[in-house]
């Protein structure tokens, strides 16, 4: 059957915009031009493609031995000697990821190295499995269609909601969105709709839960925000694909190759330790020695931003707040464990799961279904490769106990679990995703600082226009490029997005949250 969707939605203004359009102006800068790139993940990376295009001398500085942030992959090996690479965790390429699916296309024209990823179930060991997958494309479509096949959500619950507290959902304006419901947290929102627990759960908890927040300390503006980029924004809906390689073979060795080609000296274990001002130009301090250029892109996490801007006094134009500001602050810890198992779960277990109410779990991904490698692993041995991640976790806790717990959680949901041995194990904890606490947008800065030649890239960096998690990264990594080009008189990249507004902000104030007054 034909997807009527997406004519609806481009009659209803559903379609890829241009957010930034890109300026004319020469092909190529003059000679001597120069930045420095702090940070080789995907916001410095983008960056540095755009410059490297236009003739400017980039050094991109990564502190890490391996390319990629928060989509990093590196070389391991199990104890039989089997080498396998273990990446930093699971992430889903949504396809209105047009930003950072244009970079990508630098070094694979058609995307091959991506595979859809059927489905996006939501497990739960007290209700029936909810699916977001399967939807039509476009809204206002899928959401009817989500709402009307929810076992989560009946028409008798739909009486009991209140329906003025949900316009805000169907109402994102970038301005007005953010001037009325920042300071409100996104559990307050969620308890003014008066829904279902069990559609709460299933239905908006694990979402939130997406952003690396807890809704007691996550803005309500930033989830309608991203419940606009995701479901009620974007002709692509909730379809995604993922690498049927490890990142590192798919993604960051080609395009390393392919900015080194353009010029660019791509640096790893370099981190920055210092940065100041000597005249016209920046100096980035390292172990090995100063790098300089007059221009400079931080594209790193909230933490090495903080620490960078602690040892560099001359940074304070350009980090707002400096260690303690919104840009630096880090959302809760997060936990990523790969389990090699002595044996398979049931075949007909998706290979991309998220979970709700598991006291730790949040998604489980069958990366022997998914990747090559271990496929490969799977397919000698008998076994799966079973990466569980959990998006917002206890503080304190060591990796190895958080991913015991993760797997018993599982176990309750797929009960052949319990059964297979534990062949090898990797488990990690980090705290690098920003934080988006309540009242944080005010101060949060965008890609231009108060700093001459200081740009600010990353997925806490605030835009102008709908975009999150990797789309984000990309997205102000490539305006920071521009904004450098434009410097040098030098053709500027376009940037894309999705319709700027919600299906309902035209039609006036939304109502307030129940009985919560915005912030």
């Amino acid at each position: 059957m034909a997807d009527i969707s997406r004519p609806l939605g481009r009659l209803l203004g559903v379609r890829r915009e241009v957010a930034e359009p890109g300026d004319g102006g020469a092909e190529r800068a003059p000679a001597g031009a120069e930045a420095i790139v702090v940070g080789g993940g995907i916001a410095g990376m983008s960056a540095a493609v755009v410059l490297a295009e236009r003739g400017v001398r980039v050094r991109v500085l990564e502190a890490r031995p391996w390319l990629g942030g928060r989509l990093a992959a590196w070389p391991d090996r199990l104890a039989d000697g089997t080498p396998q690479v273990v990446e930093h965790g699971f992430h889903a390429f949504f396809r209105q990821y047009y930003n950072w699916r244009s970079i990508l296309r630098r070094v694979d024209d058609e995307l091959d190295f991506l595979r859809p990823v059927p489905g996006y179930p939501v497990l739960s060991a007290s209700w029936p499995t909810e699916e977001f997958g399967r939807l039509p494309a476009a809204p206002p479509l899928n959401l009817l269609t989500l709402v009307a096949r929810s076992p989560s959500l009946r028409l008798r619950d739909l009486r009991t909601m209140d329906g003025q507290a949900a316009l805000p959902l169907l109402a994102y304006d970038p301005e007005r969105t953010f001037a009325e419901w920042d300071g409100t947290t996104a559990a307050a929102l969620l308890d003014s709709l008066r829904l279902p627990d069990r559609a709460r759960a299933m239905l908006f908890e694990v979402f939130s839960h997406s952003f690396f927040n807890l809704e007691a300390d996550y803005s309500a503006a930033e989830m309608v925000a991203n419940f606009h980029f995701y479901l009620l924004g974007n002709p692509e809906g909730l379809a995604f694909d993922a690498p049927y390689q490890d990142y590192d073979t798919a993604i960051w060795r080609p395009l390393a190759d392919y900015v080194a080609a353009r010029g660019t000296e791509v640096l790893t274990d370099r981190p920055a330790l210092g940065v100041e001002r000597d005249g016209d130009s920046w100096r980035v301090r390292t172990a090995d020695g100063m790098h300089a250029a007059p221009h400079l892109v931080l594209a790193v996490d909230p933490p090495a931003l903080a620490t960078l801007a602690e040892a560099s006094p001359d940074l304070a134009a350009a980090v707002p707040g400096g260690t303690t500001g919104s840009v630096t602050a880090a959302g809760p810890p997060y936990a990523v464990a790969r389990y090699w198992l002595g044996g398979d779960v049931r075949p007909d277990r998706p290979i991309f799961s998220g979970v709700s109410r598991q006291s730790t779990l949040d998604s489980v991904t069958l990366y022997h279904r998914l990747e090559q490698e271990p496929g490969r692993w799977a397919r000698r041995t008998g076994g799966s490769v079973v990466e569980l991640h959990a998006y917002a976790c206890e503080p304190g806790v060591p990796a190895e106990e958080l991913a015991e717990r993760m797997r018993r959680e599982l176990a309750t949901l797929w009960p052949e679990v319990a059964d297979l041995p534990v062949v090898e194990l990797r488990a990690r904890v980090e705290a690098q995703a920003p934080a988006f606490r309540p009242g944080g947008h005010a101060t949060r800065p965008g890609v231009r600082t108060g700093a001459a030649g200081v740009y600010l890239s990353g997925d806490g960096i605030r835009t102008s226009f709908p975009s999150a998690l990797m789309e984000r990264s990309a997205a102000t990594g490539v305006l920071a490029a521009n904004h450098i080009l434009r410097t040098y008189g030098v053709r500027t990249e376009p940037v894309w997005s999705i319709r700027p507004r919600g299906l309902l902000a035209a039609r006036g104030r939304p109502a307030p949250l129940g009985g919560v007054t915005p912030a």
